[in-house]
């Protein structure tokens, strides 16, 4: 009942397709992963655009394989040159095209011994089809309503209409608020964030938040949160208002989680874990027959 989970990033971050081509103006993003100078974009709109005008973006392992910068990369049209891939255990980033990954560093080898002025037709019709496959694997498997959909059919849980998602810190979690988008998007207020993620949301002021609340934050409508649920969450969970329960990170606290455990089944109950580095014990959680969810697996 362990399965892999990434990231994952919203649809409407992702560019339109056919806008990327004849906007490349460098082989390599200036962006370099860890070298904070390279950090100069103050507006996502910038930050994106950076990705745009580059054939290819460098990313790397950090703290976890599994990044938000894969994300945005394949996002806004431009290929992932993601050194040691071939390094990443097969069930972390188990849902991403790592094997095209592979396959763009060959590509990227044969373009940084090129001037983007000598590019000849045969190097760009080569770029733009493993562009094209990155591109439709990024909208057919890894936006937000695809993992949530995802999770639901791991779990056989297909037909749910009323989710309760805990969270027992509100700061920022990218697996946690990207997943939550995911199931926001499918059920709107049917899926309960308690305590409310605020920065998540359109109205919240996302200044201050971790990098800059890039691609995570400010996404939905108020109205996608009931707030009169709040009053009623306890309640609503003894009468078993909800179909299932997630905690969007585990190790970050699991509200009244007593309580939930003796009125739901134990496969009614949903785990996330988010975290960069961990030492998860799943023992207790599969005896008890909970799904987990892994990304750094």
């Amino acid at each position: 009942m362990i399965s892999p989970i990434s990231f994952s990033i919203p649809e409407e971050k992702l560019c339109a397709f056919e806008n990327v081509y004849n906007c490349k103006t460098k082989i390599l993003s200036s962006l370099i992963p860890g070298d904070t100078s390279t950090y100069i974009y103050h507006t996502e709109e910038d930050y994106y655009n950076e990705y745009k005008k580059s054939y290819f973006a460098t990313t790397i392992k950090k703290a976890g394989w599994d990044c938000m910068r894969h994300y945005e990369i394949l996002a806004n049209g431009c290929i992932p040159y993601f050194i040691d891939i071939e390094q990443c255990p097969p069930h972390t980033m188990h849902l991403c095209p790592k094997q095209l990954f592979v396959e763009a560093k060959v590509l990227y080898n044969r373009f940084k011994i090129k001037d983007i002025d000598c590019l000849t037709d045969d190097d760009k019709t080569k770029y733009y089809a493993l562009l094209r496959q990155l591109y439709d694997y990024t909208k057919d498997h890894l936006t937000t309503y695809k993992m949530a959909k995802y999770v639901l059919h791991m779990t056989q849980f297909q037909h749910v209409s009323k989710i309760l998602y805990l969270s027992g810190s509100t700061y920022p979690d990218y697996l946690r608020c990207v997943t939550l988008h995911g199931f926001k998007k499918i059920f709107g207020m049917n899926c309960h964030d308690y305590p409310k993620i605020p920065h998540i949301y359109k109205s919240h002021n996302v200044e201050n938040l971790y990098g800059r609340g890039f691609t995570y934050s400010g996404l939905l409508d108020n109205s996608t949160h009931n707030d009169n649920l709040d009053n009623r969450v306890e309640a609503d969970i003894k009468s078993k208002y909800y179909d299932i329960v997630i905690y969007g990170s585990f190790h970050r606290g699991m509200p009244f989680y007593d309580l939930i455990s003796n009125v739901y089944k134990p496969n009614e109950i949903i785990l996330l874990c988010g975290e960069d580095i961990h030492t998860c014990c799943y023992n207790d959680a599969l005896t008890f027959g909970h799904n987990i969810f892994v990304r750094e697996l």
